[in-house]
């Protein structure tokens, strides 16, 4: 008796037009999510970096201008020092006698004399030292002003020697505009302000 034997055959697997374009729109619709998710975390992230700038830019600029405008009218030694040369609501001059001997240098590297001024075409701070060429303090300054008061805390406008004390007040803006911010043209902002008394005026 003869037996035969067939070939086994193994199941042919393959997919069809139908489902290749099932995984094809499958695959299609979570590249987009992926490429969406991505585009947000981007923009979110530049805009978190902005306002960091800005917030950084605005805080170094108050600091430093809150530290040598508490110096204003410094003379350990007497002699002859103006703590406020001048002054305006956008513009404040003083001095400070730093070195103790007795007079005020106007050189560019000695700090003792000390010009701000708000530039609102650049919207910019800028900081000049004695004689020296005025340099920026901070950039994208959309406002910025100088309060002046005297003793009993009225505003001071008459005379540079009735001023006690300076208030500082500035806004911010971010250097780019965000797109996912519907106020301002997209610009975020943060308003910073000082109150500085410095102790040698009047003295």
């Amino acid at each position: 008796m003869f037996w035969w034997h067939y070939p086994k055959t193994q199941d042919q697997c393959a997919f069809t037009l139908i489902e290749l374009m099932i995984a094809l729109a499958i695959g299609m619709i979570v590249m987009a999510s992926v490429a969406t998710t991505f585009t947000t975390q981007t923009r979110a992230y530049s805009a978190q970096e902005q306002i960091n700038q800005m917030e950084q830019n605005a805080r170094g600029a108050l600091d430093i201008m809150s530290r040598e405008i508490k110096m204003a009218g410094y003379k350990p030694n007497g002699g002859s020092v103006t703590g406020v040369v001048s002054y305006s609501s956008t513009n404040l001059t003083i001095q400070a006698d730093l070195n103790a001997d007795g007079s005020v240098s106007t050189s560019g590297s000695d700090n003792e004399q000390i010009a701000y001024a708000y530039d609102s075409a650049n919207k910019k701070i800028t900081r000049q030292v004695g004689n020296a060429a005025a340099a920026t303090l901070a950039e994208n300054i959309s406002a910025f002003t100088f309060t002046y008061y005297q003793t009993s805390g009225t505003t001071a406008a008459t005379s540079a020697n009735n001023i006690r004390r300076i208030k500082i007040s500035l806004t911010a803006k971010t250097e780019k505009p965000d797109p996912g911010y519907p106020s301002n043209g997209g610009y975020r902002t943060v308003d910073l302000s000082a109150l500085i008394t410095p102790i040698n005026l009047g003295l």
